[in-house]
């Protein structure tokens, strides 16, 4: 199980959203750090197959990123994260499995176990529109999860969540990362700074820094602080 990304390059006219980046995912949870700007988002829609790189590639243990066999392994929970206000949260997750191919015996069981991970069982039959920000979110969440993901891409998905959610959340992601590849990118450290098995820090297009951090090694927060100094 391994995502590379070689030497990948997106281009908008006179501007590198994305300069040249290279690194390799096997299971476990990655951290993607960086500002707002970064280039953080193009990267994962890259990734994501949304947009197509101005060059390199992205391969997935041999399977190229804009096939059907990819699509088929990744969940993702977008930044904007896009719902039809007049479904119910349990209408929602059931026509997502339906888009994954998930027969109704399956997605009933499927939306049942999802809303109850994300703690909106009580929620279900209520309208989207209704629901908080958070709420929302956490909608999002489990709609990414919804085909038991391989490799699950987040784009700041702690967005909206309280303190206690987040903590929800991050054990979460925790225990997914124990079988799938997880990517998740945020401009928050305390979002990854116990989770991580490997941080990536992004600047202007670019890595400046990857690798792995433990508690030993000080604060994750000052250090990353420094590298934009």
């Amino acid at each position: 199980m391994e995502l590379r990304v070689d030497r990948l390059t997106r281009k908008y006219d006179s501007k590198t959203a994305v300069n040249n980046m290279s690194f390799r995912l096997k299971r476990g949870v990655t951290g993607l750090l960086g500002a707002n700007g970064a280039g953080k988002t193009t990267l994962i829609r890259m990734m994501c197959g949304i947009l197509t790189p101005t060059s390199g590639e992205i391969i997935y243990d041999d399977v190229p990123v804009k096939s059907n066999e990819y699509r088929n392994v990744l969940g993702y929970l977008p930044q904007d994260f896009g719902y039809y206000p007049e479904f119910t949260g349990k209408d929602f997750l059931m026509y997502f499995a339906a888009l994954k191919g998930l027969d109704k015996k399956t997605a009933k069981a499927r939306t049942e176990e999802l809303l109850q991970l994300v703690n909106l069982e009580d929620k279900a039959d209520v309208k989207v529109k209704k629901y908080s920000g958070g709420m929302k979110q956490r909608l999002g969440i489990a709609q990414a999860l919804i085909n038991r993901p391989e490799i699950l891409v987040l784009d700041e998905p702690t967005a909206g969540l309280d303190p206690r959610e987040r903590v929800r959340f991050r054990n979460l992601i925790e225990e997914l990362g124990k079988e799938s590849i997880v990517l998740l990118s945020t401009h928050i450290v305390s979002d990854i700074e116990h989770i991580a098995d490997h941080i990536i820090m992004m600047q202007s297009g670019r890595i400046i820094w990857q690798g792995t951090w433990k508690e030993e090694d000080g604060s994750l927060e000052e250090f990353y602080l420094k590298q934009y100094e």
